[in-house]
């Protein structure tokens, strides 16, 4: 690269002027040229700022994946705005809690999720504008304000200042919104030491495709490596393995994707008849790949060389990484790891009293770099617990690092459950059982799950004389929560175990499903 790429906006402009033609952004409904996405974002960022925004304001996108949010996304960071996307598999609390927590001034929707945005408008009242994705005659369109908005001029955008807020899970109940910079997402690869690192890059001639949600890191963040590059992001709405098998028989050459979503990608029957010759790299997280599945997708993809990656949205994504030399079809000790620190990021393992331990000891995972977070947003107590003060970020998973800095994770200090890849804190799930009237006590633990790697149980104490019935109580929880947040099964007992202080020793709840597992993570 011959220039330095600080923002969305920068790469989006340099690869405008040199390959104005190359595709950028290709969904279902459009195609956008380098040179177009430069008009057309900083047409955008213009009406936004127009519109009465003002540098650090908050603008919301609930939806699926499209080329539109990135276009949003690249205007953001021209005007100094920050863009929340939601996540479009919560449910109507929950996007109006984030709606209502970030504040946000101006929304845009897809179509199908109106019911949910009608029963929660009122309840909002400093969203003042709210657009549809799709032109509709009854409901204002993105479309049709951005041709009657007023155009204002717009100030450079600091590379430093917040730009994507993206929610996780509450350890108390209530989600976090992680708000992170431009410079978080490109500042490892403007550093020299990445070059010869053919996995973490692509030519101006290749393709990825995201089908990972937007609200995650891995969704918002994955457009950042292609466009660094000059190469064309192709988004899916939603994960469809039989689609996604379309794209790499049409040429696509990079991927994002969870194990789970691997294993159904190569038991899909179209896998037999795809050519993978041009298909690349798979990079994958949230999980390591079982060598019996790497062994599979081997051989069904040829050539495909795979990349663990391990991160967290408070890390603006990946800090370790599992490169493809690590990857053995025979298996190795190295494929148990999470793989080591990027180049300038700093890992260490630290025991309880903060202090570095030596190779090979159990403690808590902690990394310091230019990817970390800016702060949660409106919560100083949490940021603080979660980055000292000396930048360290705390990242509630224990393991060990071996002799040459492969980090190895061995469970979780934090008690958040990944399921299929969604995070999930217990909390936020036994704070919503916990108002039902026949529960007394509750607590909600991850168990092991072949498909999805997890899955959330729940162990209840029912309030005296009642009864639980489980099929019942997961309906109704169906009804207050997302689905992968939503226990799939449910456990009565009498009593929790607990500590001499009365604490629930979740552990002891959690151990007997995990008997025969290496990690019980």
């Amino acid at each position: 690269m011959d220039v330095q790429i600080r923002c969305l906006a920068s790469a989006v402009d340099h690869w405008a002027g040199k390959l104005p033609n190359n595709i950028a952004l290709q969904d279902e409904d459009v195609s956008m040229s380098y040179a177009y996405l430069k008009e057309f974002s900083s047409s955008i960022a213009s009406a936004l700022v127009g519109s009465g925004l003002k540098k650090g304001d908050r603008i919301a996108y609930y939806g699926k994946n499209s080329a539109l949010y990135y276009a949003i996304f690249t205007a953001a960071t021209r005007a100094g705005l920050v863009i929340v996307p939601v996540g479009w598999r919560l449910a109507a609390p929950e996007v109006a809690y984030i709606l209502g927590d970030t504040d946000s001034r101006l929304l845009v929707y897809d179509i199908e999720f109106e019911s949910i945005v009608d029963k929660i408008k009122d309840d909002l009242p400093k969203l003042e504008t709210i657009l549809t994705k799709e032109n509709d005659n009854e409901r204002l369109s993105f479309d049709s304000w951005l041709k009657s908005a007023h155009k204002a001029s717009v100030e450079p955008h600091d590379c430093m200042d917040a730009v994507l807020q993206l929610y996780t899970s509450g350890t108390t109940g209530l989600p976090k919104g992680a708000v992170l910079n431009s410079w978080g997402m490109y500042a490892v690869r403007n550093e020299p030491e990445t070059e010869g690192f053919d996995w973490a890059n692509m030519s101006s001639d290749e393709s990825i495709l995201i089908v990972m949600p937007i609200a995650h890191i891995a969704g918002s963040g994955s457009v950042v490596v292609s466009i660094f590059n000059g190469g064309k992001t192709i988004t899916h709405r939603e994960f469809d393995p039989g689609k996604v098998l379309d794209e790499i028989h049409k040429g696509l050459s990079h991927i994002f994707l969870v194990p789970t979503a691997i294993q159904m990608l190569i038991n899909h029957p179209k896998a037999k008849e795809v050519n993978f010759d041009n298909f690349k790299y798979m990079w994958y997280g949230a999980a390591p790949i079982p060598l019996d599945l790497l062994r599979q997708a081997m051989e069904v993809t040829g050539d495909t060389q795979f990349c663990q990656q391990y991160g967290m949205t408070e890390t603006t994504g990946s800090f370790c990484v599992l490169p493809p030399e690590d990857h053995d079809p025979n298996g190795n000790e190295r494929m148990r790891s999470a793989g080591k620190a990027l180049p300038t990021v700093e890992v260490r393992i630290v025991g309880e009293d903060g202090k570095e331990l030596p190779r090979g000891e159990i403690g808590e995972i902690i990394t310091r770099s230019q990817l970390n977070m800016i702060e949660y947003w409106k919560n100083e107590e949490k940021t603080k617990e979660t980055i000292d003060a000396d930048g360290w970020l705390h990242t509630g998973d224990a393991g060990l690092m071996d002799e040459d800095g492969y980090v190895f994770i061995q469970d979780r200090i934090k008690d958040m459950i990944i399921s299929g890849g969604e995070n999930v804190y217990p909390a936020e799930v036994e704070n919503t059982i916990f108002s039902h009237p026949d529960v007394m006590e509750v607590a909600v633990i991850g168990i092991p799950n072949e498909k999805w790697g997890e899955e959330v149980k729940a162990i209840i104490v029912p309030t005296p004389g009642a009864k639980i019935d489980e099929t019942a109580m997961i309906a109704w929880l169906r009804e207050r929560m997302s689905s992968y947040k939503t226990p799939k099964s449910i456990k009565v007992i009498e009593a929790m175990p607990r500590n001499a202080s009365g604490k629930i020793l979740r552990r002891e709840l959690r151990d007997p499903y995990w008997v025969g597992h290496d990690k019980k993570v």
